[in-house]
């Protein structure tokens, strides 16, 4: 077949390879590809090319005509059982145990491929870990500050109290399934130009189960689980930032066939606060100001997540500037101490003005007006503009 891989390329030996190193490199494959040990859905494809290959490059006869005609002369004289048939699995994996795997041997390498028999994969009813869980939770600003105690109302899947997840109910006992006599699978043998194939399929009388219940539970219509609201409270560590993940052990799906119930994941988010704004462990608060404050400076009481406290205003504060309150900021969560409130003036500009705030602000233009913005340091004109300054503070106050 054109679209077949050379074989000595399938199994990565030069064409002067001799028997033990074919026999060896094929052996090595087969343990990398078995479906047994490798889980990728081309690992059946896979195995079954290298086997191919073997089958015809360890047989002198078909080796030979392999190399005079390629896959042409493989394909006009060989059937498929021809070529997998003269393959003597036991003896390649017999230091392995009895057929080297799991399956039931190698006594045909379809049964390898399709299930091996009834008895391949047994019932489902071993212990299954129960899902995962998750759950969102917002919270205020306040509350990642400090730490608090959240209480979550969430659906899951619990074990039914009344059978005790047997899904029989009380008094009776699930029964095995006659129909797959609890093996949970049902074979069929079909012949097809490459051989026997060996199908296993999960058994529908039982679904898998291997078990059959005559007499359901009526709590649970025969699931052994249930569907039950629960009431969890998880403690919020102070310092918590909006994306964390808090693993709350056992507190998933309950598992099914006695296995351990599964972890619930709390997913959380910091709702945005009207006030303060965070930023990782520091707090942005913007506090408005008057002129005269900023100019004379002040003492004022800034809010913070932790209570009001006093901060001196330094005279002649810009608008825009930063002052930093040290300690007034988020707790380092992976870490000690907190972080820092950064205050950020803003100065306000009255939009209306009293007749003697309008004359005090009046005087001072004038005396600016004179002196220049600023004035010299030291001079009368700084005197007279301070005075009126202290005059308009007094007013607006």
């Amino acid at each position: 077949m054109a679209d077949k891989k050379d074989y000595y390329e399938v199994l990565g030996v030069s064409k002067d390879a001799d028997e033990k190193q074919i026999k060896k490199t094929y052996r090595k494959l087969a343990m990398q590809y078995h479906p047994d040990r490798n889980p990728s859905p081309d690992a059946e494809d896979k195995f079954k090319e290298i086997s191919e290959a073997y089958g015809v490059l360890s047989d002198p006869e078909k080796r030979k005509r392999y190399d005079q005609f390629g896959h042409a002369g493989i394909d006009a004289q060989y059937s498929a059982e021809d070529i997998f048939g003269g393959i003597h699995f036991e003896d390649i994996f017999g230091d392995m145990g009895v057929g080297g795997f799991g399956r039931g041997g190698f006594e045909s390498i379809f049964e390898t491929f399709f299930g091996g028999g009834a008895g391949g994969y047994g019932p489902r009813t071993v212990p299954q870990r129960g899902s995962d869980l998750r759950y969102d939770l917002h919270i205020p600003l306040a509350d990642a500050a400090h730490g608090t105690e959240a209480k979550m109302r969430l659906m899951r899947t619990e074990t039914c109290d009344t059978c005790g997840g047997s899904g029989a109910k009380p008094g009776t006992s699930p029964k095995t399934c006659a129909n797959c006599k609890g093996t949970g699978q049902v074979s069929q043998a079909r012949r097809t130009p490459f051989g026997q194939f060996i199908t296993s399929t999960p058994c529908r009388q039982c679904h898998g189960t291997g078990k059959v219940i005559e007499s359901p539970c009526g709590s649970c219509n025969g699931t052994g689980r249930v569907r039950r609201a629960k009431t969890i409270s998880v403690s919020i560590p102070a310092g918590i930032e909006s994306g964390s993940r808090l693993r709350v052990v056992g507190e998933g799906e309950h598992g099914v066939q006695g296995g351990p119930p599964g972890d619930l994941y709390v997913v959380m988010h910091i709702d945005p606060d009207p006030v303060f704004e965070r930023d990782r462990d520091n707090i942005l608060y913007e506090l408005p100001i008057r002129f005269t404050q900023a100019t004379l400076g002040d003492e004022v009481v800034v809010p913070t997540l932790h209570g009001d406290v006093k901060m001196k205003v330094p005279p002649g504060t810009q608008s825009g500037s930063t002052l930093r309150l040290r300690g007034k900021g988020m707790p380092k969560l992976h870490g000690h101490g907190k972080g820092d409130q950064l205050v950020k003036i803003k100065i306000a500009v009255p939009k209306h003005l009293s007749a003697i705030e309008r004359e005090l602000l009046t005087k001072l233009q004038e005396i600016e007006d004179k002196t220049g913005y600023g004035g010299s340091a030291g001079g009368t004109g700084n005197k007279k503009r301070k005075g009126i300054f202290e005059k308009v503070k007094d007013a607006f106050e």
